[in-house]
Formats: C-alpha cells, sequence, structure tokens
C-alpha cells in the first residue's frame, strides 16, 4: 500500500513557476513508477508526465520543454517543476503511482492503482 500527499499548489500569474511535491508512505515507494495528472474544471483528468521506477521520463507534448518530474527516493517523495506557467495549466493536479515489473508508459488513469487527494494550481493572465 502507498498513500500519496501533494502539495505545493497555489495562485501565481502567466509565466510565474511552481513546484509540486508529493510525499509519499512505503518503504519500497522507489520501486514504484510515479506519474502527475491534472483536472481542469469541466474536462477529463490528462496524464502530465511519468517517472519510472529507473527514472526513465515522459511528458506530454503540453508540457514539454516547461515541467520536469523528479523523484527523491531517500525522501519517498516526488516533484514536478513547472516554469513557464500558462492560464491553460490551470487544474488540479494529482500524483499517482504503479508498482510495475516492467518499463512501459503509464499514460491513463487505468494504469495507476494509488492516488493523492490533489492540489490546486490557477494560473492568471
Amino acid at each position: 500500500q502507498v498513500q500519496l500527499v501533494e502539495s505545493g499548489g497555489g495562485l501565481v500569474q502567466a509565466g510565474d513557476s511552481l513546484r509540486l511535491s508529493c510525499a509519499a508512505s512505503g518503504r519500497t515507494f522507489s520501486a514504484y513508477d510515479v506519474g502527475w495528472f491534472r483536472q481542469a474544471p469541466g474536462k477529463e483528468r490528462e496524464f502530465v508526465a511519468q517517472m519510472s521506477r529507473d527514472s526513465i521520463t515522459c511528458n506530454t507534448d503540453s508540457v514539454k520543454g516547461r515541467f520536469t518530474i523528479s523523484r527523491d527516493n531517500a525522501k519517498n517523495t516526488v516533484y514536478l517543476q513547472m516554469n513557464s506557467l500558462k492560464p491553460e495549466d490551470t487544474a488540479i493536479y494529482y500524483c499517482a503511482a504503479k508498482l510495475q515489473l516492467r518499463l512501459r508508459a503509464l499514460t491513463t488513469e487505468a494504469d495507476y492503482d494509488y492516488w493523492g487527494q490533489g492540489t490546486q494550481v490557477t494560473v492568471s493572465s
């Protein structure tokens, strides 16, 4: 079992940066793939970024060059560094985790087993 708690959201202006954190419980967190998703009002939850247990990453096209996912296994924490924020990045951001035995892209909600409660990011123009 893994419990995830996000933090770091807030209200910022376009062009600003934020770093989201996701603190995980569990001694084997380093074995999990982790991901970030977001859900804007009235929209489906969408994939943002994934980092495998071997630190291989992938991002959705809309955030490439602006968002970076990272992890610190010693702290059981995953981060999402968000730069050059745009109003369209406004959403609730969720982290998620999945224990898988082989490397594959995990880009849908159904791919993950554990979820945090979300943190709100609002970007004003």
